[in-house]
C-alpha cells in the first residue's frame, strides 16, 4: 500500500525522540513558563502592595526592627566561643601517665589494658593501634606512655556515635577507673603544629618570685581546682610531676685530704651507672660501639653505691663510704619556662556542651585565685584569644568599606545608610542558625557573617539603584520605592535562591572535615534567608525614611504646556 503521491505508508521514521516530540515539549515548557510568570506576576502585585502597608505602618515596623537588633545582640552575646570547631579527622592520641617512680613495668601493664580496651570494645571503629610505654608526646620516663588510633574511614562509620568525640568520649570514661594510672583519650588539633591535642593550652607562671616547692604547690592547687570543676574536663600537666632522686653528698675536706677531686667522682658515677662509650670493634663486617658500665646487681639498691672505689690521680683506691653519704629527696624531671619566666604547661577540655571560650574563661577564673601567678596563652589558645579581639575591628572595618564604596557609588552620604540598616536582618538569620545547630562563635561563623553582610547589602543595592533612577524621574520617594520593588523582586529572589541552594552542601556535609564545612554553611544559608526574606520588605521603607530623614522635597518637572505659558 502506498499514498496518492507514491510513499509507503508505514515509512520508518529515522529521527530521535526528542525530535519526534520537541514540538509538543516546546509546547508544554511554554505553558509552564506562561503559567510561572501569571503565578509571578500577581505575586509582585501582593508584594507591592504588602510594601506599601508597611510604609503606611512605619512606626509599627521601625519598632519592630529595633525588636529584631535586640533580638541579634542578645543571641550573639550569649553565643559560646571558640576557635575552630572540633574535626574528626581520623585518628586520635592516647595518653597515660603513672604515679612518680613507677616502674616501665607497671607502665606496660597499663599499656596492655589500653591495647585491650580498643580491640574489644572499638574494633569495628579502630583499623591501627600503635602504643609506646616510657614515653611518647615529648614526654620521657618509665611511668608514661602513648597511643595513637587510626579509624575507619569515614564512610564505615555512620552516625554520631562513631565520631571520634565520641570514640575518646567513651575510652575516656573506660580508663577513668583505673587506679593506678591516668589515662587521656583526645582528639588532634585541626591545625597542626598548634599543640598536641584539641582544647585549650596555657602557661602557669612564676611571677611572684615563689621556690620550687612554692610554685608546685600552687600548680597543684590549680590542678585540684580545675579537674573538680564542671565546665573543664581532661585537665592534666605537660610535665611530669617530680620524683624520689637519690642525693649524694660529698665531704670537700675530705675528697682534699683522700687527693680526690669532684671530676674523679663523677666519671666514676657516670661510668658506673650511666655507661661510658670505651670504643668500637668490628664484628662479623659491622662496626659496633663497646660500653662499660657496672653490672646491675651491683647498682640496683643505694647501699650498693659505698661497694664501689674511686681511683685517685696517684692510681690509689678509695671507697665512696669514705667520702659520702646518701639521702633521699624530691628532684624535678625538667625545668620549663615560657617567655623566660618559670611555668608549668596546662592542657585541657571543655567538658561536654561547652566550648573552649568557656573552658579559657573558668581556667582564668581559677588561676586569679593562685597568688604569686600569671596566665599566658599558648598554641590554638593564644590563636582565639587573638582572633577574638580581632573581629569588633574586623566587623568595624567592612561596614566602613561597604559604606565607602556606596558613597561613592551613589554620590551622597545618606543613601548608603538605607543599605546598611539591611545588614541587621541578614546578621540574625546566621546567629540564629548557628546557635539552633548548637554551634559556636568561632572563626567560620565570622566568615559567614561578613558574607552575610556582602550578600545583604547586595539585595538592598539592587532594589535602591532602581528607586535613585525613578526618583530623578521626578517620582516621589514612595512611588521610587514600589516601583523598584516590583521590578527587582525578581532578580533578588533569583540570585539569593541560587546562592542558598549553592552553599546547602556545606551545611549539610559529612566526613572529613565535615565540621568547619557546616559552621560556615549554616551561617551563611541562615542569614541569606533572613536577608531576603525580611529585606525585600525592609528595603523600600529605608528608602523612604532615609529620603524623609534628608529633607527631600518632591519636585515636579514642568508639563509642556507650563513651559510655554512661562516662555509667554
Amino acid at each position: 500500500a502506498g499514498s496518492g503521491d507514491g510513499e509507503p505508508l508505514d515509512q520508518p521514521d529515522d529521527r530521535s525522540w526528542t525530535e519526534r516530540h520537541a514540538p509538543r515539549l516546546a509546547a508544554l515548557f511554554e505553558r509552564a513558563k506562561d503559567g510561572f510568570n501569571r503565578g509571578f506576576a500577581r505575586t509582585s502585585e501582593n508584594y507591592e502592595r504588602a510594601a506599601a502597608a508597611i510604609i503606611d505602618r512605619r512606626l509599627i515596623f521601625v519598632v519592630l526592627y529595633l525588636l529584631i537588633c535586640g533580638l541579634l545582640a542578645f543571641l550573639f552575646l550569649r553565643m559560646p566561643t571558640g576557635f575552630l570547631p572540633t574535626e574528626d579527622q581520623g585518628n586520635a592520641i592516647v595518653s597515660f601517665q603513672l604515679p612518680p617512680g613507677a616502674t616501665i613495668n607497671r607502665a606496660e601493664q597499663v599499656q596492655k589494658q589500653v591495647e585491650t580496651y580498643f580491640r574489644d570494645y572499638e574494633s569495628d571503629n579502630v583499623t591501627t593501634l600503635f602504643t609506646v610505654a616510657g614515653g611518647g608526646g615529648g614526654a620521657a620516663g618509665q611511668n608514661v606512655g602513648r597511643g595513637y588510633l587510626n579509624f575507619k574511614d569515614w564512610s564505615e562509620r555512620k552516625g554520631h556515635d562513631n565520631s571520634a568525640d565520641a570514640i575518646t568520649g567513651r575510652a575516656a570514661k573506660a580508663f577513668s577507673g583505673l587506679r593506678d594510672a591516668e589515662v587521656f583519650a583526645l582528639v588532634p588539633p585541626p591545625i597542626r603544629g598548634l599543640g598536641q591535642s584539641n582544647g585549650f593550652t596555657i602557661q602557669l607562671q612564676n611571677t611572684g618570685d615563689m621556690t620550687r616547692e612554692q610554685f608546685s604547690q600552687a600548680k597543684d592547687k590549680l590542678l585540684e581546682a580545675a579537674r573538680s570543676d564542671a565546665s573543664l574536663a581532661a585537665v592534666r600537666v605537660s610535665e611530669l610531676p617530680d620524683k624520689a632522686t637519690l642525693k649524694i653528698d660529698l665531704d670537700p675536706q675530705k675528697l682534699a685530704t683522700l687527693g680526690l677531686t669532684q671530676a674523679n667522682v663523677n666519671r666514676t658515677l657516670s661510668t658506673a651507672w650511666g655507661g661510658s662509650y670505651v670504643n668500637d670493634f668490628i664484628d662479623r663486617g659491622r662496626v659496633k660501639r663497646v660500653y662499660v658500665q657496672g653490672d646491675a646487681p651491683y647498682r640496683s639498691k643505694p647501699e650498693d653505691l659505698f661497694d664501689w672505689y674511686v681511683r685517685g690521680s696517684d692510681g690509689s683506691m678509695t671507697p665512696f663510704s669514705a667520702f659520702a653519704s646518701t639521702s633521699w629527696a624530691q628532684a624535678p624531671v625538667a625545668l620549663s619556662r615560657f617567655n623566660g619566666i618559670p611555668s608549668f604547661e596546662f592542657n585541657g577540655q571543655p567538658a561536654v556542651d561547652k566550648s573552649s571560650g568557656e573552658a579559657i574563661a573558668r581556667i582564668e577564673a581559677l588561676a586569679r585565685d593562685i597568688p604569686g601567678t600569671r596566665i599566658a596563652y599558648a598554641g590554638l589558645t593564644f590563636q582565639e584569644r587573638l582572633s577574638a579581639g580581632q573581629a569588633p575591628i574586623l566587623y568595624g572595618l567592612s561596614l566602613l568599606v561597604v559604606f565607602l564604596c556606596l558613597a561613592a557609588l551613589y554620590e551622597s552620604w545618606s543613601v548608603p545608610v538605607a543599605v546598611l540598616l539591611i545588614v541587621p536582618l541578614g546578621l540574625v538569620g546566621a546567629v540564629l542558625a548557628v546557635t539552633l545547630r548548637g554551634l559556636i562563635n568561632d572563626v567560620y561563623l565570622q566568615l559567614g557573617l561578613l558574607t552575610t553582610m556582602g550578600l545583604a547589602s547586595k539585595n538592598a543595592i539592587l532594589m535602591i539603584e532602581f528607586a535613585e533612577q525613578a526618583e530623578k524621574q521626578g517620582k516621589s520617594p514612595i512611588d521610587a520605592a514600589l516601583e523598584a520593588a516590583r521590578i527587582r523582586l525578581r532578580p533578588i529572589l533569583m540570585t539569593s535562591l541560587a546562592f542558598v541552594f549553592g552553599v546547602m552542601p556545606l551545611a549539610l556535609s559529612t566526613g572529613a572535615g565535615a565540621n568547619s564545612r557546616i559552621a560556615i554553611g549554616t551561617a551563611v544559608v541562615g542569614g541569606m534567608l533572613t536577608a531576603t526574606i525580611l529585606a525585600i520588605f525592609y528595603i523600600p521603607l529605608f528608602f523612604v525614611l532615609v529620603r524623609q530623614a534628608t529633607g527631600w522635597r518632591r519636585k515636579k518637572k514642568p508639563t509642556r504646556s507650563a513651559g510655554r505659558e512661562q516662555a509667554a
